[in-house]
């Protein structure tokens, strides 16, 4: 997994670097049981606090009726990418709801590129952008999600990075 690198600004470059180190120990520890992504081939490229891309090829399995990728793959390769970024700081956090428009379609052989950043957190409470575009740039769906930071089950073990 590649990572975003800072501005450039020194000041804070070990608050950056264990954040990073943060947000890519979560990645691993979640793509280690993510058995969902990896049955569909999806590939998690980059993570960055609040941020990461997720890359997956859509098959002929995921096309549906009308010869183009089937809308459930396409929302699942943006929910891919926006519960990497969400999880990005550590505890386990999930989602509370999402929308997406889809804007053009997808066809088979078409690589998808997943784009996930954050726009606030407050609290346990996060909201995130997606967009999905296809390997030459073009868009063909907009996710905003919700998510939540999940309290740990009392004598579980806590799963956080």
């Amino acid at each position: 997994m590649a990572a975003d690198q800072g501005d450039g600004d020194h000041g804070d470059d070990d608050a950056d670097s264990a954040a990073m180190d943060r947000a890519l120990r979560s990645a691993a520890r979640m793509y280690a049981d993510d058995q969902a992504a990896k049955a569909l081939g999806i590939s998690i490229d980059k993570v960055a606090p609040g941020r990461a891309t997720a890359r997956m090829q859509v098959t002929g399995d995921m096309t549906n009726g009308h010869g183009i990728a089937h809308g459930g793959y396409i929302f699942l390769l943006a929910d891919t990418a926006f519960a990497y970024a969400c999880n990005s700081y550590g505890p386990v956090t999930v989602a509370q709801g999402c929308q997406i428009t889809f804007l053009r379609p997808a066809r088979e052989g078409d690589e998808l590129i997943a784009a996930a950043t954050e726009r606030v957190r407050m609290g346990r409470n996060g909201i995130y952008d997606v967009s999905v575009r296809r390997a030459d740039g073009e868009v063909l769906a907009e996710l905003r999600g919700h998510s939540r930071t999940v309290r740990p089950h009392p004598g579980s073990a806590d799963k956080t990075a």
